[in-house]
Parts: C-alpha cells; structure tokens; sequence
C-alpha cells in the first residue's frame, strides 16, 4: 500500500496526462462551467453512501465515492495550473496553512482552550483577522455560507455562525418557545388567506426549526433526507402491494393506502438493527509513566521514525501522533505492565531501521526481532509491537 502522498501524485499524474496532446477527448474538452454538475453529483454520492453507512451499512464503498470527489478536485486543481494560477500543491498548502493557523491550541502557543464551543469561536475571531489582512475589512461573521447551498442547510450555517460570537438562545426551551411562537404566527396567517403573509411565516417556521435542529445536534438536512428516505421505502411498498393485489394504477383509496402505510411502518419497526453501526474512531490513546523526562527523550528518537510527529502538551505530558491518533505520556502513577500495544509498519524494511535505530541510540530496548516484527519496551515499561502484519 503506498503513501497517501505518493497515490496522490500519482493521481496527479494520471490527470495531466488526461488532458496532455494525445490524452482523452472528453476530459480535454472540460472547463470548470462544465464541471460544476460533476461535483456537486460526486459529492451528493459520498453522501449517499455516509448515509448507508448511518443505517449499518459497509464502510468501504464510502472509499470509492470519496475517490470520485477527489478526482474532481484534482481535475480542478489541474485547470489551474494549465493558465499559471495555482496546482493541486498549492490547494493542499492552502488548507494546511488555514488549519494550522486557526488551531493556535494545537499548532501554537495557545493555552487554555476547553470544549467545542471555544475552539469556534475562537475560528471565528481568526478568519474575521485573516480577511481584514487580506481586504482591510473583517467582513460578516455570517460570510461562508454559499447562497447556493440547500435552505434548510444554510439556515442552519447561519445562526451556528451567529452563535459563535454570543448571538443565541441560553438554552433549549428558549429555541423551542420562539417556534412555537412562530407557529402560532403562521395560524394566524394561514387564516387571513394572505400568500405573503404565509409565506413569510411559513419562513419563520422553518428558519425556527433549522435554528431548533443545530441546537440539539441533529443536523435539519440531515434529518429531511432520512424522513424522505422513510417516505420513499413505504409509499413504494405500497404501490408493490396494489399492483400485487391487481388494483389499477391510480384507483385505490386512501383507506386502501393507509393499511398499507401503516403495515410498512410496522414492517420498517421490525427490521432488526444495523449489523454494524458507525465506528467510534480512536483518537487519543493516555497512558501514564512514573519518568516522564526519560519517556519524552526516548519518544522524541522513536516517533519521527514511524512516521509521527511531536504535539503540544502540557507541562505534565509528552504528545506524540500521525494527524489521526494521539498518543499522550502523562505523568503520573504508571499501571501494571503486561499490555502489549501494537503499531502497524508499512513494510519490513521499516520494521528493520527502526531496530537498528534502536540497538544505536536504546541499547537494551529491543526485546525481539524478527522479519517483519520488532518488540521493544520504553522506558515506562510499556511493551510496543511494530509489525507488517497488525489486526
């Protein structure tokens, strides 16, 4: 398996050569006018499929469509470089630079950041000093959100942008009396026979219910689409059971449909769980060490050669990961030895260099090696395994 970093040069390459003297006509003939429908399709398939995955299904088909979507990047990226204005490198900086410079409490010197609701404000105060820089004006706090976007969704955007500066119900019952006063708007309205007026309050409505959902974390969009999914699945079982009874098309009742409605609603309640429900990633592994200086020494000689990079800690912890999971030496009273914490190697050589590595600098470390395996101890007593063949 190559590095993320080498199949994406590849990739690269394999989209230069597409649009390159003698490549393919069709991608050849594409502009970025031509390309808009092509992402929004890819993206509206990744979506899909994280759906599927919501409702139990298999991870891996979510691989290929995120494939297809970075493909479209590519080919983007590659109609930049084609009239001098900037290379798929420079789009990949570009985001690097924004990531690191607005998670100062990781990448910087910032201290003292807790919870979620921190972190974005604290995104929302350094974007407003990035665009000043950049156009002498920091703009709305509400900029970002394409208008293009699906309502329901861009409502949501907005007021989790608003939030982020103060602008926002206290709690729940807040959120949930402003609907219920817009509703009762809305009756009102709906009695007059007014369209503006129901219009505009059936607005209110929605906007209230967009504003609900991002405040008990249950994304408006998200929670549509599922519903359209439910209405889908039993107004289709309904129309397999009319033609299974051989009622014409368009002749049942509505009594009729109902028995059916609610018959696939008990089918859809008896389904049993997902096999296998989304998985919890693993981002941080703590362990605590009795030395934490010697844990830090030994660390800072290992990590760089699997590949990891130093983090910022505290003053009590040594922070150690790949951009995925965090592995955090924490001082304090170490626990009983005899887990054995294994790390995938991407091939034997690795497995080697780091041996020798070791044997120079970590005389005694090395427990046992073998091709393709190397158990080696730190000095907290933790018993690592680095191995081509980890599951």
């Amino acid at each position: 398996m190559g590095t993320p970093g080498a199949e994406l040069e590849r990739l690269v390459d394999i989209m230069r050569r597409l649009r390159a003297e003698g490549g393919c006509p069709w991608d050849r003939e594409q502009d970025l006018r031509s390309l808009r429908p092509y992402l929004l399709e890819e993206a509206f398939e990744v979506l899909e499929e994280m759906d599927r995955v919501g409702y139990g299904g298999p991870l891996r088909p979510l691989c290929e469509e995120l494939g297809d979507l970075l493909f479209q990047i590519v080919f983007h990226a590659q109609l930049g470089a084609e009239v001098g204005e900037f290379t798929m490198a420079d789009v990949a900086k570009s985001i690097s630079d924004k990531l690191v410079s607005r998670h100062p409490h990781v990448f910087g010197d910032l201290r003292g950041v807790e919870g979620a609701e921190q972190v974005l404000a604290n995104w929302a105060k350094l974007k407003a000093e990035e665009k000043k820089r950049k156009t002498g004006s920091e703009g709305s706090v509400l900029d970002g959100v394409p208008v293009a976007a699906p309502a329901l969704m861009r409502a949501e955007r907005l007021t989790e942008k608003a939030s982020r500066i103060g602008f926002d119900w206290p709690d729940l019952a807040g959120v949930r009396g402003k609907l219920a006063e817009e509703l009762d708007e809305l009756d009102e309205a709906i009695a007059s026979g007014e369209r503006d007026a129901i219009e505009h309050e059936l607005g209110d409505v929605l906007f209230s219910l967009a504003n609900l959902a991002r405040f008990i974390k249950a994304p408006a969009e998200d929670a549509l689409r599922m519903a359209i999914r439910r209405f889908t699945t039993r107004f289709q079982h309904i129309e397999s059971e009319l033609r299974a009874e051989g009622v014409p098309f368009g002749e049942a009742t509505l009594a009729h449909m109902e028995r059916h409605w609610q018959a696939a609603k008990v089918k859809e309640k008896a389904l049993p769980p997902p096999a296998r429900l989304p998985r919890a990633a693993i981002t941080t592994v703590r362990l605590r060490v009795a030395d934490l200086p010697a844990q830090r020494a030994f660390w800072d000689t290992v990590a760089p050669r699997l590949g990891w990079s130093t983090g910022r800690g505290g003053a009590e912890e040594a922070v150690y990961g790949d951009g995925v999971l965090r592995v955090v030496f924490q001082r304090g009273e170490a626990p009983s030895t005899g887990t054995a914490l294994i790390l995938e190697a991407p091939s034997a050589r690795a497995v080697e260099r780091l041996r020798a590595a070791l044997e120079e600098t970590r005389p005694g470390s090395v427990l046992q090696a073998r091709e393709g395996r190397l158990d080696f101890r730190d000095p907290a007593g933790l018993v690592w395994e680095y191995t081509t063949s980890a599951g």
